[in-house]
């Protein structure tokens, strides 16, 4: 994942939860949520970049792999912690603290053997949350009810998510197409490469429990298998196409 794409799937994660905690509430008044927004995601980001520096700057006068990694998970879980506190979003302050720790920048501050372990550690780790995540997500789904009639609601959602993933892709594309020039068939390839994966299926299960949460996941459910055997094992095929 590129840090593009994880500053973004946090922002995403924020919006959801001011939607979802607004609905909850029963207020989906515009100001009050553009003001939940704006201390989840600004008080998350300026969190995160205020903790990453800090853990930046121990880190390079450190010449120690070993405290170096430790350093690095508590900064991951001292910066949610702090941000559960405050009301902040959690996981984009801690994106934005570990796109500081991993830019091309303070990377070349640290050595080779401190790169090599830490960025080690965090990829281990990154696989090994994920497949327990999809091991839950997994037995979750055995306890989910699949009506029949959710057979139309889930035919419907792919398609209107490819339509708004191309809306959303082509908008900033066309826009900025004016100041700088992209590939031949960046706006095809980006809509189909819009993959979902454990995130989208989290944020469903997150939702309260309500009449419509079996609806929505399996909406949900239905776009991550679509995206992930379809998209996902076709994508090569069509960036050879478009590139021709």
């Amino acid at each position: 994942m590129t840090g593009e794409t994880l500053f973004n799937d946090g922002v995403g994660v924020v919006l959801f939860a001011v939607l979802v905690q607004a609905a909850a509430g029963g207020s989906i008044e515009p100001l009050h949520i553009g003001e939940m927004f704006l201390l989840e995601a600004l008080g998350g980001a300026a969190l995160g970049g205020v903790t990453g520096y800090v853990a930046y700057r121990a880190m390079r006068a450190i010449d120690d792999y070993a405290i170096e990694v430790l350093i690095s998970l508590a900064l991951v879980v001292g910066t949610y912690a702090v941000a559960a506190r405050l009301h902040m979003s959690g996981p984009l302050a801690v994106v934005v603290a570990g796109l500081l720790i991993g830019s091309p920048g303070p990377r070349d501050s640290f050595s080779d053997e401190t790169q090599r372990y830490l960025f080690g550690f965090w990829t281990l780790l990154d696989e090994t949350l994920n497949s327990v995540l999809f091991l839950l997500i997994g037995l979750e789904v055995l306890v989910l009810r699949f009506e029949p009639a959710f057979g139309w609601l889930m035919a419907v959602a792919v398609p209107l998510t490819l339509v708004a993933r191309l809306a959303a892709v082509s908008g900033p594309v066309l826009l900025l197409g004016r100041f700088r020039s992209f590939l031949r068939g960046t706006i095809p390839v980006l809509t189909w490469g819009g993959l979902r994966g454990g995130i989208s299926v989290t944020l469903a299960l997150s939702i309260p429990e309500v009449a419509e949460k079996s609806a929505i996941f399996a909406a949900t459910y239905a776009v991550v298998i679509f995206t992930l055997i379809v998209q996902g094992l076709s994508l090569r095929t069509v960036i050879q196409r478009v590139l021709k």
